[in-house]
């Protein structure tokens, strides 16, 4: 069997960054504008949390670049056969699917939907795909699991990293300049 070529395993991290410049692009700016409908129409969801600054969004992609990357790292130096590689190119199919179904609830564009067909889902088919052709043994539906259970995990995890790491630092004599 042919050996795992690198567009597979670095390629995850290659379409995470085609994907993830559409939400870096898009994500602060569309939380903002479109939080008051989003309000309206699912008024027991906290969107006022889930609003998010450039600098918050900048934080989160790159502390998500990092899983990505040594997840791409372990794929590459294993031939694609890490779990957590595995787990990680599951979820970000996932994510994709995901996206489609925010789309189909906010009834309009989302950050993130338009690479989500054409990127994210495409590669990880490809991928996996490719995986199997080349004899790599997959975990199946275990690493769709484990994807499935580990995502919000990360997403939440990543995201309540960089509000810490963004939130505003009270002044010195002035507890409350940072709220």
């Amino acid at each position: 069997m042919d050996g795992v070529p690198a567009t597979v395993t670095w390629g995850l991290l290659a379409a995470w960054a085609a994907h993830d410049a559409e939400e870096l692009a898009t994500m602060a700016r569309w939380t903002r504008e479109n939080r008051p409908e989003l309000e309206r129409r699912y008024p027991r969801v906290p969107w006022r949390r889930l609003e998010m600054s450039q600098r918050h969004v900048n934080v989160a992609i790159g502390l998500m670049g990092g899983v990505v990357a040594g997840a791409s790292a372990l794929g590459a130096r294993t031939g694609g056969r890490s779990p957590v590689f595995q787990a990680v190119l599951a979820g970000f199919g996932l994510h994709g699917v995901g996206h489609l179904a925010q789309s189909a609830v906010a009834r309009g564009y989302t950050p993130g939907v338009v690479t989500a067909p054409v990127v994210v889902i495409p590669f990880t088919v490809w991928a996996w795909r490719r995986l199997k052709a080349s004899g790599v043994p997959t975990a199946g539906g275990e690493s769709a699991l484990a994807g499935l259970a580990a995502l919000p995990l990360v997403l939440g995890g990543v995201h309540a990293l960089a509000h810490a790491l963004t939130r505003p630092v009270p002044a010195a004599g002035n507890p409350s300049s940072g709220r």
